[in-house]
């Protein structure tokens, strides 16, 4: 199906790509990151600890994303204000379930406040 697409339709936006390398790209081709790739091998390997989940349908690929990460032993950070939805029902949902059921397991944050965070890293 993607050779039908528009690769420019699905490459990573011009702002991000300036980043890969040294990121890693890992394509998916189903709802969960984790099913059928190395992307956990990949971040243990890289001593990765926590992951910060943006994306679109947030409740079906990055809820997929979150629970795997969750079961991996990942810290999980879900930034409220980078994650959308086709449904606002379910995205209005979603975002309960990930800062009140799910609490102990994930975190919320605003994108400001992972800037933040990251820019009191590099200061230091």
């Amino acid at each position: 199906m993607l050779d039908r697409v528009d690769p420019s339709k699905v490459d990573i936006v011009p702002e991000l790509k300036r980043y890969a390398p040294p990121a890693a790209i890992v394509d998916k081709s189903v709802y969960s990151p984790w099913f059928g790739g190395n992307l956990a091998t990949l971040l243990k390997t890289r001593a990765t600890h926590t992951i910060v989940v943006t994306g679109g349908e947030t409740d079906v690929c990055v809820l997929s994303t979150v629970l795997g990460a969750v079961d991996f032993g990942f810290r999980v950070i879900v930034v409220h204000d980078a994650v959308c939805s086709s449904s606002d029902a379910a995205h209005d949902a979603m975002q309960l379930f990930y800062g009140q059921r799910l609490s102990q397991q994930v975190e919320t944050a605003s994108t400001e406040e992972v800037l933040d965070s990251w820019g009191a890293r590099r200061r230091v």
